[in-house]
């Protein structure tokens, strides 16, 4: 009962300071009111109410100009009558290969308001990983941007396929979603008899990717507490950098739709032009992940001269590690506005690092936000360690993921999830992820967690990025192995980089071998696919 009424104050506190409860129009609000009785706090509710509450507000800027949410209702309700036209229903799944723009939202919603399941694709994935997952979630339509044509062959064979991007709608292959659209009514639709489900894959940096599904939220706690702990406003714009087909991406579409913010996509990222869109556009909160902040903030000065930021309030970053000398590059050159998510895709936010731990401890994950729990269970899983120790963590809220669609699921202690991560929590109660459960190198008997190392070797001036792996040794079992990308020409060498690590840390956490490479080898959201790095 205690935590239901704190729960009943916090709510409504939170969303009065970001700007949520505010005078309406007293029409509007009571039609409002029977709008989400009818659909509840989905997505296809959040976009009909915010059409009856703010229809001439902008929803979307893309490649292809704005629309209102009143204009995104619409036709999100004519694309919805084109599915069911086409035979698409409650609980069937729709796959969708896109990029960030209008259309991929529309899709969202348009299944959403039929109760439809979308299973949302990387846009990096080849032809076979595509035809692979689909029959692996069988969904009965798929839904791709023009440019993957030849990425849905197999998987189009034997389901409906819609276009939803293409510069030349004339010579499509398929149905487009404006045809589908065509001659469609743009009126309301009634509730289906559930709301569909997102199934969003793993990133699959060490095997197949797995579909993780979870039930929309019933209560806006969790969305209060992201707010709370990362000061983002109502009716302010926001620029998603990440895809919207992962978690980070997913998160921040629907914090958007809750705030009545613009949404402000494009079809890829470069660091430049995605600032000077932020800039044309006003953005006052820019969504990242870790490796696109390196690229903005390793732009020359020039590049961004006359690029007037001054109205970014949050630059929020998830989706992999951030060390802590780019969080300070970051802050330096921007301002501290930057805050760093730690989570995972099944189990959603962990803890939440603000500016002001990023300054007091770089490389911090931060703090659980309200509502989160996140314990640290030693190798037997029997005890929580202390401050200081490192141990595997598990994480509790009620975002959490309702398993994989092939019906297995993560490792669970006292109703807490495992991340796959290990790490420590500082004497201050900042946790910090100190790598990989399965990641971890036993050479000579000692463990080592290649993240402290390959942060040690990323603070070096010449070296832009660094992993570091095991590799197979009969003396000591494994050896570290260092794969790094220089700054420009020349930089340090193998031995230089060796004696940096033996001066810092222990001996044994020394790169018996440093590789240098051009780049490290990354999918879609920026983390490092260790498997593809030569462990030969």
């Amino acid at each position: 009962m205690r935590e239901k009424l704190d729960e009943a104050v916090f709510v409504p506190r939170t969303f009065a300071r970001a700007g949520l409860i505010r005078p309406t129009n007293p029409i509007r609000l009571l039609k409002w009111f029977g709008v989400m009785r009818r659909w509840g706090t989905s997505i296809a509710g959040g976009y009909a109410g915010a059409a009856v509450r703010q229809p001439d507000s902008i929803a979307i800027i893309d490649d292809a100009g704005s629309l209102t949410y009143a204009e995104v209702d619409q036709r999100a309700n004519a694309v919805a009558r084109g599915f069911a036209a086409a035979g698409i229903g409650p609980g069937d799944g729709i796959a969708v290969l896109c990029r960030n723009h209008r259309h991929f939202v529309e899709v969202i919603i348009a299944a959403d308001r039929i109760g439809a399941n979308l299973v949302l694709l990387n846009t990096m994935f080849a032809e076979p990983q595509v035809s692979e997952v689909c029959d692996q979630e069988s969904p009965v339509a798929i839904v791709y941007d023009e440019e993957f044509s030849d990425k849905v062959v197999g998987a189009s064979e034997s389901r409906v396929a819609f276009v939803a991007w293409t510069d030349q709608p004339d010579e499509s292959s398929s149905v487009t979603l404006d045809q589908l659209r065509a001659g469609q009514s743009t009126a309301p639709l009634e509730p289906p008899p559930a709301p569909g489900r997102i199934i969003i894959l793993t990133s699959g940096t060490t095997g197949k990717p797995k579909g993780a599904q979870r039930e929309q939220p019933s209560s806006l706690a969790p969305a209060a507490s992201l707010l709370d702990a990362i000061p983002l406003r109502a009716g302010g714009r926001t620029l998603i950098a990440p895809p919207l087909f992962h978690s980070w991406g997913m998160a921040h579409f629907s914090l958007a739709l809750l705030l009545g913010s613009t949404l402000v996509l494009q079809r890829g990222f470069e660091p430049r032009s995605s600032l000077m869109m932020a800039a044309r556009h006003g953005v006052d909160a820019l969504v990242v992940v870790p490796v696109m902040l390196q690229r903005m903030v390793d732009l020359p000065p020039e590049a961004l001269r006359g690029v007037d930021l001054s109205r970014l309030r949050v630059i929020a970053a998830s989706g992999s590690a951030l060390p802590g000398e780019l969080a300070l590059r970051v802050m330096d050159r921007f301002g501290d506005v930057l805050y760093n998510l730690y989570g995972s895709t099944e189990a959603a936010h962990a803890t939440i690092a603000g500016p002001r731990d990023l300054r007091d401890a770089p490389g911090t994950a931060g703090r659980p936000p309200r509502g989160t729990v996140v314990r640290l269970f030693d190798e037997d899983e029997r005890a929580v360690v202390e401050a200081g120790v490192t141990g595997r963590i598990f994480v509790g809220n009620d975002l959490g993921f309702d398993g994989y669609t092939g019906g297995q699921t993560k490792h669970h202690i006292d109703g807490l999830m495992s991340t796959g991560d290990v790490g420590h929590f500082d004497a201050d109660g900042r946790l910090f992820v100190d790598g990989r459960d399965d990641e971890m190198i036993v050479s000579g008997g000692e463990n080592v967690f290649p993240r402290e190392v390959e942060d040690l070797l990323s603070d070096h001036p010449g070296i832009a990025e660094a992993a570091v792996i095991g590799v197979a040794d009969d003396e000591w079992g494994q050896r570290l192995r260092a794969f790094v990308v220089r700054v420009g020409e020349g930089g340090p060498d193998e031995a230089e980089l060796q004696d940096l690590v033996r001066g810092q840390l222990a001996r044994y956490k020394v790169p018996r071998e440093v590789h240098f490479i051009d780049e490290l080898p990354r999918n879609a959201t920026g983390k490092v696919v260790r498997r593809e790095l030569n462990s030969d």
